[in-house]
């Protein structure tokens, strides 16, 4: 744990991914606590839940409000196992809960492994990876049990946080309907996974969501640089200054990356798979959970690509490939 201004408390709550943990936030005010993104529902959470709260001297009762940024597991996991034993209220975007309810809504997500494991395929995965993405996704299941009753929030408000109002912004890109909490007066920012210190978010293609997911968070950035910041609150990583700068390094790597794609395509016709191996390595193909986000975010460059006219892909016999457009 660190403690913040304003008393904000950072719980960095463990998982079983390489990121190593996430961060979770209680705000103080008047009336107790706001909790922000509880994280994944697992053993190990919980007791580092137990272990942190006790040494804050913070009664679950004291917790009175939950807010999530977005949908991800690791942010959104636990929020049903604190509202069952505080009975705050959960609030999330209605883009962002929409997500989650494909996930491991009623079918627990057998639609939305289908249309992934679908669009793989098409783009080259082999059948031995292709079956473990369904089984992968299942396992998130009881690590998002049980399921809050949620409030919605609509971006462009604002919200009590801490006894001051934060305006919500609309943050889409790393994950469609997440929120970003901006304080004016002290000029603090509740980032989630938008801009994050030192790492770069996933921006994944998403079935159903539309086909430019990168554009969708190039343009998030553009917005979120208009606003000064002088201490950031991520999602993963510490706390931040330099809000700004980071923005500009993020857009900046994603264009070095779109430059690398298409320098690889130009050798010859590619299909994502093997674009994917290139860029993250072979040793990814053995982990499902990060060859799938190395998967949907090659596949996020490629569709940012073909939009911009510099590849264009084709797809014969259910494969896509793709090659760049001439005279580009």
């Amino acid at each position: 744990m660190n403690e913040w201004p304003g008393g904000i408390v950072q719980v960095k709550v463990p998982l079983p991914f390489s990121l190593k943990w996430v961060n979770s936030y209680l705000i103080p005010d008047e009336n107790g606590y706001l909790l922000v993104d509880p994280g994944l529902h697992t053993a190990d959470a919980v007791q580092a839940w137990d272990s942190a709260l006790a040494a804050k001297s913070i009664r679950l009762g004291d917790i009175h409000t939950i807010l999530l940024t977005h949908q991800h597991p690791d942010h959104y996991g636990l929020a049903g196992w604190f509202q069952e034993r505080t009975d705050a209220p959960v609030y999330i975007s209605e883009r962002s809960y929409a997500y989650a309810q494909r996930l491991w809504g009623a079918d627990q997500g057998a639609d939305f492994a289908r249309e992934l494991t679908k669009l793989y395929a098409e783009h080259g995965m082999p059948q031995e990876r292709l079956v473990e993405i369904g089984p992968h996704l299942t396992g998130f299941v009881e690590k998002v049990s049980p399921q809050p009753a949620v409030t919605f929030l609509e971006a462009g408000g604002s919200i009590d946080i801490g006894g001051t109002n934060w305006r919500m912004i609309d943050t889409p890109g790393h994950a469609n309907g997440q929120l970003c909490f901006y304080e004016p007066v002290k000029k603090w920012m509740l980032c989630g996974d938008q801009v994050l210190p030192n790492i770069t978010p996933n921006i994944s293609v998403v079935p159903g969501e539309g086909h430019d997911q990168l554009q969708q968070f190039l343009d998030s950035l553009q917005e979120l640089s208009g606003y000064e910041v002088e201490l950031a609150f991520p999602g993963h990583r510490d706390p931040f200054t330099n809000f700004n700068e980071r923005i500009g390094e993020l857009a900046a790597h994603h264009e070095r990356r779109l430059n690398q794609i298409e320098g690889m395509i130009q050798e010859g016709t590619h299909a994502g798979y093997t674009l994917c191996m290139r860029l993250f390595g072979e040793r990814i193909a053995g982990n499902p959970h990060n060859l799938r986000f190395a998967m949907s975010e090659t596949l996020a460059h490629l569709y940012h690509l073909e939009r911009q006219g510099r590849i264009s892909g084709t797809i014969r016999d259910g494969q896509a490939r793709y090659t760049v457009t001439p005279g580009v």
